[in-house]
């Protein structure tokens, strides 16, 4: 295969399947290596808000997302003792009419989904399933990566590799980097239930966010609204990797006792018979390539689900490595550090922001009155309004 078109892109998530799509628009020839052997469906829930949701658009996956996703009415954010609403943000048409692109919530497997099945429908993307990045080396004409498949190493020779495998990223360890992600003592819970399971009152499409002592709990229908995510955040010290570890749910019902946690809420925790959990990582630097190799989503800037912009950041990666390899077409490395700089200050600011909403949303005593207070007083549009620098966003 010739190397002189030819990027390869080390893992199948979110960040690799929309950068293969973006890059082969712009005239790239793909290969795509995922060591999985198959795109499970296994994953949470996400938030896809307007700056995610217009490049998807734009890559001609509208009619196949609207199928599976679903637009939330709005967030209402609750009080974990009471159960009472502290403040509603309005999301669904509000959100179009403000930022010219919809507000979605899709199940992680569904988005995966259509995004591969875009991806083998390209001609110039090669998809290689139970395939590992295990070495590589840097010449003058690129990169020659050693991928093992099925027992055996395959070389493919490219002009530049994105590391897009995730928070414990091999193209990363390949590069030398030795900081790693570092454990934020805290713990994520997910399970799903059938949307008949839940009373009539917690059917509405709405994200619901309850707001409690070292804890909060997220609610909102996937799956074009027949499915229920439930994802519960408490502090832990378990930090092993993995996304998609059994929990017990006696143990996640310990963290929200009935003396802090409104019945309501403790009851939807009782519905689900089976939990995953994960540990919680992010990092306060943003991990840069160098040569021909850089890296995107999770791979470069692990950040905490405080602010639902995990996957909303790897879409807007893959756009802007794309213009920026197209806008540098006859020098690839000063494309690749182009795209490196104009994504640093934006991507420092979200995680910054998710982790002064994880500090807020686990607030105690005084200090969550305080905040609930704020809140009501702020109001849900103006609430809204202060994520206009978030939501607004477009590639340059």
């Amino acid at each position: 295969m010739t190397s002189s078109r030819t990027i390869l892109i080390a893992g199948a998530g979110i960040g690799g399947l929309t950068a293969a799509l973006s890059l082969v628009r712009a005239g790239y020839r793909i290969v795509v290596a995922e060591q999985a052997d198959q795109l499970s469906d296994i994953g949470a829930g996400l938030q896809l808000s307007p700056n995610a949701t217009r490049i998807l658009i734009g890559l001609g996956l509208e009619p196949r997302l609207i199928e599976r996703a679903v637009v939330p009415e709005g967030l209402s954010i609750r009080a974990a003792r009471s159960g009472h609403e502290i403040s509603f943000m309005p999301l669904g048409r509000a959100m179009e009419q403000r930022y010219g692109a919809p507000y979605w919530i899709i199940h992680r497997g569904d988005l995966q989904a259509v995004l591969a099945e875009a991806v083998r429908e390209q001609p110039g993307i090669t998809l290689k399933l139970g395939t590992r990045l295990e070495d590589l080396a840097v010449h003058a004409q690129g990169i020659t990566a050693h991928l093992q498949h099925a027992g055996h190493i395959v070389d493919v020779h490219a002009f530049a590799l994105i590391g897009a495998d995730g928070l414990w990223s091999v193209t990363r360890e390949r590069l030398g980097e030795t900081a790693k992600p570092r454990f934020r003592n805290r713990t994520a819970w997910r399970a799903t239930l059938p949307a008949t399971a839940l009373p009539a009152s917690l059917r509405r499409p709405m994200i619901r966010l309850w707001l409690g002592e070292d804890s909060h709990l997220v609610l909102y229908p996937v799956r074009a609204g027949k499915v229920v995510n439930v994802v519960a955040i408490v502090r832990d010290r378990w930090s092993e990797r993995g996304w998609s570890a059994p929990g017990q749910r006696d143990e996640l019902l310990r963290c929200f006792p009935d003396r802090s946690w409104s019945g309501e809420a403790r009851d939807i925790l009782r519905l689900p018979e089976r939990w995953t959990k994960w540990a919680l990582f992010d990092s306060d630097r943003i991990f840069h390539g160098r040569g021909p190799i850089t890296l995107l989503g999770d791979a470069a800037h692990p950040m905490l689900p405080f602010l639902a912009q995990g996957a909303a950041m790897a879409i807007e990666d893959a756009a802007v490595l794309t213009d920026c390899l197209a806008s540098h077409s006859a020098d690839l490395q000063r494309g690749l550090r182009r795209y490196e700089s104009l994504r640093a200050e934006r991507l420092r600011r979200v995680q910054s922001a998710a982790q002064t909403n994880g500090r807020t949303y686990h607030l105690s005593g005084a200090p969550a009155f305080a905040r609930n207070l704020a809140m009501r007083l702020i109001g849900g549009e103006r609430l809204r309004s202060r994520y206009d620098w978030l939501y607004d966003w477009r590639p340059e």
